[in-house]
């Protein structure tokens, strides 16, 4: 669940309007519970969450999540996590899966025009690349924090997170030029939003 730590990182990235999203990690102790940490983020963090995935299995017997972008399963047969496979959703998880990718298509919605337009028109028309451009909108806007969930320690889970950062996080060139205070001179300074272009004075 939320930890007083994960607490306190949040109030700083929300001082400062960073972009963020959660991984729920030691999905495969005794008592995690990905359903109550999520309402948590919900309640003592304030954020708009927004699940990305589901588990399949719980506790000793996590075994993989079901990717709600995609709407297919990622498995892992081994402790160490690599051997990862791709495959349909289980049986006993379709209806639910069915009903949060609904819930993740409606939250993105009102950040791209066309999903909100597909959406009321014909959701099942709403494709994961539609999808996957909405969350990064709504994500850089600082106005929802995608849900992933996994095993760091077995590797489980490590993989959708690192594409994840890729795809909703941002990236150099998505963040506001840098202002600074020369200290010898006392003149404002910008960097652009290149980190390799030079310090530039400000008129």
């Amino acid at each position: 669940g939320v930890e007083p730590q994960t607490e306190t990182v949040w109030r700083q990235a929300e001082k400062y309007n960073v972009p963020r999203m959660i991984f729920c990690n030691k999905m495969d102790k005794t008592g995690a519970d990905f359903y109550r940490s999520v309402e948590m983020i919900k309640t003592r963090l304030g954020a708009t969450a927004v699940v990305m995935q589901l588990p399949i299995g719980a506790e000793s017997d996590f075994t993989g999540v079901v990717d709600l972008i995609e709407m297919r399963a990622t498995t892992w047969s081994d402790d160490l996590g690599t051997t990862m496979e791709t495959g349909e959703i289980p049986a006993e998880l379709v209806e639910q899966a069915q009903e949060y990718h609904h819930q993740l298509i409606d939250a993105i919605s009102h950040f791209d025009d066309e999903v909100l337009e597909a959406y009321i028109e014909d959701e099942s028309s709403v494709t994961p690349e539609m999808i996957k451009r909405a969350l990064r909108a709504g994500t850089l806007a600082d106005e929802i924090t995608p849900v992933l969930l996994g095993s760091a320690f077995k590797n489980k889970g490590v993989q959708p997170l690192l594409d994840g950062i890729v795809d909703f996080l941002p990236s150099p060139l998505d963040v506001p030029p840098v202002h600074g205070v020369d200290p010898k001179t006392e003149a404002d300074l910008e960097r652009p939003a290149d980190p390799s272009a030079p310090f530039s004075a400000l008129a």
